[in-house]
């Protein structure tokens, strides 16, 4: 089993950033691949990032390229998300998640979630 915590999520505003963390505990010497999703009010669950389990390779949905960034730092078993250029349609609650390596990353691929963080993008 692998228990995941998200801490980071708040109000900020349109063009601002915020850093999401991920704090894994039981299991974690599993090479899990660590990834980010989000779901919006009244909207499915949606891919958002994703890392292997060195670090060495990133994946991430086509809306967040170039904006956001994941990484991790094995030691601490921990997962972070930095977003920068956030926009209002990235007002969501943002779940942490890990499951096998892997390259499709819809909601079946994971086989932990984390309870989430809600992160607010006002105008």
């Amino acid at each position: 089993q692998v228990q995941l915590v998200e801490s980071g999520g708040g109000l900020v505003q349109a063009g601002g950033s915020l850093r999401l963390s991920c704090a894994a505990s039981g299991r974690t010497s599993s090479p899990y691949y660590m990834g980010w999703f989000r779901q919006a009010p009244g909207k499915e669950r949606e891919f958002v990032a994703a890392i292997s389990w060195s670090g060495g390779s990133q994946f991430y949905a086509d809306s967040v390229k170039g904006r956001f960034t994941i990484s991790r730092d094995n030691a601490k078993n921990t997962v972070y998300l930095q977003m920068n250029s956030l926009k209002p349609e990235g007002t969501a609650v943002y779940y942490c998640a890990a499951g096998p390596p892997s390259s499709r990353w819809s909601t079946g691929w994971v086989d932990y979630w984390g309870k989430g963080t809600l992160v607010t993008v006002s105008e």
